[in-house]
């Protein structure tokens, strides 16, 4: 099938954390996909979604409720990481779509977590780095995090930074005015 390029899914992870090493017997896995279909034609964001995911090898930690503000009580009631890449695909058709997160951690974790709960990759080959092509094209000599790239651009974050929704919306505010730049360049 040929990849549909209608659309750019920005993706954004917040996984469970500790403020030291992983307890024994415990691992960072996926508890929240953020989502926001970018629409290639405009340049513009379509939405913002969060898929709650419960946690099924770690415990949420005071760290990680403080950092991201999910709690145990809300990501129990969150589906499986199994359903949720199967969401990914069936809603979102992410297979099929490229995708996009800042940096490479969200990209690395989907692959830990398909390998540890032996599910299948929810997306097609093609990931974007946003955080290393916004670095580039404002000639930075390094990556910057999103709230520091969004006050090199004067823009205040929206929503709760470290909740995957909000975090994947701003990322794909930061897509989306590189692909205007780029087009007005170009005429």
């Amino acid at each position: 099938m040929a990849r549909l390029l209608d659309q750019i899914l920005v993706v954004d992870v917040e996984s469970t954390c500790w403020d030291n090493e992983p307890p024994a017997g415990q691992m960072n896995e996926i508890i929240e996909i953020g989502i926001c279909p970018v629409d290639v034609r405009n340049m513009s964001r379509l939405e913002r979604r969060s898929i709650l995911v419960r946690p099924e090898k770690s415990e949420i930690s005071p760290f990680c409720t403080e950092l991201t503000t999910l709690t145990a009580a809300q990501l129990s009631s969150g589906v499986s990481f199994a359903e949720a890449c199967r969401r990914l695909t069936r809603d979102f058709k992410s297979k099929d779509r490229v995708w996009a997160s800042w940096g490479d951690y969200d990209r690395i974790q989907f692959e830990r977590c398909c390998q540890a709960f032996q599910v299948p990759y929810p997306f097609g080959r093609t990931h974007l780095n946003v955080k290393s092509l916004f670095s580039l094209l404002e000639g930075q000599t390094r990556e910057q995090g999103l709230a520091d790239a969004y006050q090199h651009l004067g823009w205040t974050l929206e929503g709760t930074h470290h909740r995957g929704h909000d975090d994947a919306w701003n990322i794909a505010g930061i897509f989306c005015e590189i692909g205007r730049r780029q087009r007005m360049s170009k005429g």
